[in-house]
């Protein structure tokens, strides 16, 4: 049967230079299940490390997590890709980690920690994941889509690192399956704002660096399962399935 569920799909772990470093998996999955989300996306940048591991941590919880990374294009577009399995979005990893240059500095960006279910250090990702990948917008989408992805368009009305803000407009060859807006400015506000939009799916998130940004913003969807299928089918609009805007 059909029935909303809270959905968060956008939080970073500590593995993101610029997310804080208690944003380890046990207390990511502790701090949703207390703020009732039902899902969540794990989407570090360009990074999925510690996804597998917040995935562990939510076994035996009622939290569903879907396995994701926020890729940063060579236009420097943020770009969210969710999956149902861990399996595909280690190939999507492989793919930007051939595309992606550079080593990381802690001093100036913050440290890139692997942790897993039991809250131990596995280690920690040198690569320079705060940078730009050498991926064009429309490279990355074909490539979430192949693996049967969902690309969601980061915050798209933030000045930096969106789509609007880099581009100017949503090129009209690139799919992206949902734009995602800041909670602060919220959907209705964002339809009146971008009318042109009309056509796409909108969805909010926290896209929090913080524990007490979790659920900030989350949005509700109406599934009959917590699966990348049935959130496929909502941001289309089949079969009952939709978003609440």
């Amino acid at each position: 049967m059909v029935r909303p569920f809270r959905c968060d799909f956008h939080i970073h772990t500590c593995l993101s230079p610029c997310a804080d470093l208690d944003m380890y998996p046990t207390a990511l999955v502790r701090e949703s299940v207390a703020r009732h989300i039902d899902i969540i996306g794990i989407c570090d940048h360009n990074a999925s490390e510690n996804a597998g591991f917040v995935m562990r941590a939510a076994e035996g919880t009622p939290l569903v997590v879907f396995p994701g990374m926020e890729v940063t294009s060579s236009e420097e577009v943020h770009v969210c890709a969710l999956f149902g399995n861990i399996t595909q979005l280690m190939e999507l990893q492989k793919t930007v980690y051939e595309s992606l240059t550079g080593v990381n500095n802690e001093d100036l960006f913050g440290s890139q920690v692997i942790v897993n279910e039991s809250d131990e250090v596995e280690g920690f990702n040198e690569r320079l994941l705060i940078g730009a990948t050498g991926l064009s917008l429309r490279n990355i989408i074909d490539a979430v889509h192949s693996l049967d992805g969902i690309a969601i368009a980061s915050h798209i009305d933030r000045e930096y690192f969106s789509v609007l803000g880099q581009l100017g407009f949503i090129p009209p060859d690139v799919g992206f399956d949902a734009l995602e807006i800041t909670w602060r400015t919220g959907i209705r506000t964002a339809r009146s704002l971008y009318p042109e939009l009309a056509a796409f799916p909108f969805i909010t998130s926290s896209d929090a660096h913080r524990l007490h940004d979790i659920g900030t913003g989350a949005c509700s969807v109406f599934l009959d399962a917590p699966t990348i299928d049935e959130v496929r089918k909502a941001l289309a609009g089949l079969d009952g399935r939709k978003l609440e805007e």
